[in-house]
């Protein structure tokens, strides 16, 4: 993404604001920090720790990525971009994609709301790579959402899908009347991908859907039941998913050795109003 003057980015550093000057980003108190060639820069102040991984890894990713391009979440795709559309007070509002992974849901954003001035962040420094790859119209950076750097009141929406919420940063972030856009896996989403992993399978646990200085002003549920019909899709969506780390070698022979499977999908599409 081409950057022009000031951004909405500040330095995790002293907080202040952060410049675009050739390829690094400069505060006035002079921290600097690389765009790297792929096309996103690192504003997650976890140096000291440049050994661990962080976020998904690059399988995940990547069956992720495979998996959504097949159209199987297009109805949630749908749906928040129509809340997006519903709440955006002008076509040139801004958006802050919470943990934007890959940009699947991001980059359709922007090519709906090409006017749209979006961003996205993320812990995982592989699934921007693969987000910049599938679009160079969003600015992306390495950041945890527990310490986002960007300025206050800065963003009209905020959108976190399936990804951690923190209340008091996206209030922060969030100007007067701003709208967070949550999905959320409802309790039987993929029940039946854990019917042919498991004996005994579990549903997921419901939550409050309360937050800290948010109004919860609409509640969608989405279901459909999803078959896939091959065994490429059926891998996509098992290694894309935590239960791929946690089973057994037994346990991922058993999606290994499947043709087809069919499976509930539930989705909760989550719309709340920044308190004044």
């Amino acid at each position: 993404m081409e950057y022009k003057g000031l951004t909405k980015y500040i330095c995790p550093v002293c907080k202040s604001g952060l410049n675009k000057k050739d390829n690094v980003f400069i505060c006035e108190n002079n921290h600097c920090y690389d765009i790297a060639k792929q096309g996103y820069v690192n504003l997650l102040q976890s140096q000291r720790s440049s050994k661990k991984r962080h976020g998904d890894d690059k399988l995940m990713i990547q069956a992720r990525r495979d998996f959504l391009d097949g159209g199987f979440y297009k109805p949630l795709l749908d749906d928040i971009c129509t809340a997006v559309e519903r709440c955006a007070k002008s076509n040139t509002f801004s958006l802050l994609d919470c943990g934007c992974g890959e940009c699947y849901y991001t980059s359709y954003i922007k090519e709906k709301f090409p006017n749209a001035d979006i961003y996205g962040t993320d812990i995982s420094k592989e699934a921007l790579i693969f987000g910049a790859k599938r679009t160079k119209e969003i600015h992306l950076a390495a950041a945890s959402s527990s310490s986002l750097p960007v300025g206050d009141n800065s963003f009209d929406v905020v959108t976190s899908i399936f990804a951690p919420v923190f209340p008091d940063e996206f209030m922060r972030v969030l100007a007067d009347d701003g709208i967070l856009i949550r999905a959320v896996p409802l309790e039987d989403h993929l029940f039946g991908l854990k019917r042919a992993i498991y004996d005994i399978p579990y549903k997921n646990k419901t939550e409050d859907h309360f937050l800290t200085g948010f109004k919860l002003i609409e509640n969608k549920q989405i279901k459909y039941t999803l078959k896939l019909e091959n065994a490429t899709d059926i891998m996509n969506l098992f290694k894309m998913t935590p239960y791929f780390y946690k089973t057994s070698r037994s346990d991922q022979e058993k999606i290994e050795k499947l043709e087809t499977l069919e499976t509930e999908i539930g989705f909760g599409v989550l719309v709340y109003i920044k308190n004044a």
